[in-house]
């Protein structure tokens, strides 16, 4: 029976995959029809919707759910995972896809893995050495091939080059994310008994009302401009499938599999992101791809085992 439920864990970590993989070709789709931060808040506003529907069936359900955390200080961790975690992050990857092609973002953002690991050294107290940086170094490279010599040549040259620049950016953004939300849950930062998922839509509201100032200003500079249909199916694509089904289905795989070997299923996400611009917005494919792709990962490896190295010695 244990196999079997592992089976089917699996295959739930392959289509999250699969969806973080498409979603970098419809964030590209959504950023061209509409202005990237009005986009960015319509598709977290229906997010919050469903976040909070959930939470209703949980109470319903008898389990023990808080709307909101309960001590000041863990609002202060919750505004800066806000402000990195959605702010930032919606920033720079709605801006960064309106520029970039959609396969060449999705292998860039797999550089988070070396950020994550180098940013916990001042978050997380966690050691770092000269051979993180090796990896820090191969990953620049990799992400240097894929943005010099990307078969995209469909889109500008410098376009490409700030569009990369916004998704390493996103990347960076994330990291930070990650490193504050484990500071929280292990009580660095207040209490330590939230869940992930109570974190998670804490900080996601708060970025919410973040965002809402800068879809005024998208309002206030173009006017309203509504999504066409085919907007309107991408930002439900992203809120209730990218951010709450595959984040949902996420957490299941790191609570049946652990987290290493959930979290290995990340690296495919580039594959289907690849797949996906080809597929949804006729990109090219090319080999260059590849060679980035491969270096990226040999960075992250580099840092990974070395982290873990110096954690356990």
């Amino acid at each position: 029976m244990k196999e079997t439920s592992n089976i089917k864990t699996h295959f739930l970590m392959l289509l999250v995959a699969i969806i973080w993989g498409l979603s970098w070709a419809i964030g590209r789709i959504l950023s061209l029809e509409i202005p990237p931060m009005t986009g960015a808040w319509l598709r977290y506003i229906l997010t919050m919707l469903i976040f909070y529907l959930w939470f209703m069936i949980l109470k319903v359900k008898g389990e023990k759910i808080r709307w909101l955390p309960n001590n000041r200080e863990t609002y202060k961790s919750l505004i800066i995972i806000g402000f990195t975690g959605v702010l930032c992050y919606q920033f720079f990857f709605m801006h960064g896809m309106y520029y970039t092609a959609a396969g060449d973002a999705s292998l860039i953002i797999t550089f988070n893995p070396i950020f994550t690991v180098i940013l916990a050294a001042p978050l997380l107290g966690q050691p770092i050495s000269k051979k993180m940086f090796i990896g820090l170094f191969c990953g620049f490279i990799g992400v240097g091939i894929v943005t010099g010599w990307s078969p995209n040549t469909q889109i500008d040259f410098e376009d490409r080059i700030l569009g990369d620049l916004l998704i390493l950016c996103a990347s960076f953004s994330w990291a930070a994310t990650t490193n504050m939300t484990k500071r929280l849950m292990q009580g660095r930062d207040g209490d330590n008994n939230y869940t992930a998922l109570e974190i998670v839509v804490w900080y996601s509201l708060i970025g919410t009302i973040m965002m809402t100032p800068f879809a005024i200003y998208d309002i206030w500079m173009e006017g309203l401009i509504l999504p066409t249909k085919e907007g309107w199916l991408a930002i439900v694509y992203l809120a209730a499938l990218s951010t709450v089904l595959a984040y949902y289905w996420f957490t299941i795989g790191i609570e049946k599999l652990g987290a290493t070997a959930a979290s290995s299923y990340i690296f495919l996400v580039p594959l289907f992101g690849i797949l996906g611009g080809w597929w949804l917005l006729d990109e090219n494919l090319g080999y260059t791809i590849i060679i980035g792709f491969i270096m990226i990962l040999m960075g992250v490896r580099i840092v990974q085992i070395e982290s873990a190295r110096l954690n356990t010695s």
